[in-house]
């Protein structure tokens, strides 16, 4: 049996030892692939394609997903399932992976891969579930209408979907927003619902608290984190 390398820590002998792993080097390299992509949709068929060409492993969907869930019954890594906010209803798969400590995740990757748009959607989801909420992935369909007459059809994304008791929140994280027109794409998803809950945007530019004509309360992430009942009361 290959054992993990000493960087892997505990917690990864710990499920090589509690569910009697055979491969310990797929299962360190399915956690390198998590830290890599977090907030990333992805699912176990995705995974086995990445093992494929990356890897050349065999590793089955099936192996993978075992593997995914004993991430998940060691609370290293949360899935946060897809929710169709028209439609009122859950989509199996894909998903996305966050990590429930972000320190472990950067000694995953060695501390190399530090793209802050994704650790700070990862810190996010993490003080959402840290308050009780229940964290899932919005998706919104929409149908647009082309210039020569043609419907598209797409999806567009909101970052999380947060319920607690009978408060929901749709929240979408982004890093900074520099002009209008990043501002237009942030917000996009969230002008597409039309349910009466709270639409947030979540920033780590330095700025008061503040609604645009659409409703829409942009606070920035240190409101966030330092205030507790900031989703309610600002």
């Amino acid at each position: 049996m290959t054992r993990p390398r000493c960087s892997d820590g505990f917690y990864l002998r710990d499920i090589v030892r509690r569910h009697k792993v055979r491969n310990a080097g797929e299962l360190g390299e399915l956690a390198d692939f998590a830290a890599s992509a977090i907030g990333s949709l992805t699912n176990p068929e995705r995974l086995k394609k990445t093992f494929k060409s990356v890897k050349n492993s065999r590793i089955t969907a099936v192996t993978i997903s075992k593997y995914l869930e004993y991430m998940e019954d060691s609370f290293l890594l949360e899935a946060a399932a897809r929710y169709d906010v028209k439609g009122r209803a859950y989509i199996e798969t894909p998903k996305k992976y966050y990590f429930t400590d972000t320190g472990l995740r950067n000694a995953r990757v060695n501390f190399r891969q530090f793209e802050q748009t994704h650790l700070m959607e990862n810190v996010i989801y993490n003080e959402l579930r840290r308050r009780g909420y229940q964290v899932d992935v919005g998706v919104v369909p929409v149908a647009e209408r082309s210039e020569d007459g043609s419907v598209r059809r797409r999806q567009l994304e909101v970052d999380f979907v947060c319920n607690l008791g009978g408060s929901r929140y749709y929240i979408q994280s982004a890093f900074s927003i520099p002009d209008e027109e990043k501002r237009r794409q942030e917000t996009s998803s969230l002008r597409k619902i039309d349910a009466g809950f709270k639409k947030i945007i979540i920033t780590h530019d330095v700025l008061p608290a503040q609604y645009d004509d659409h409703g829409i309360l942009t606070i920035n992430i240190y409101d966030f984190l330092l205030q507790p009942d900031a989703l309610k009361s600002i």
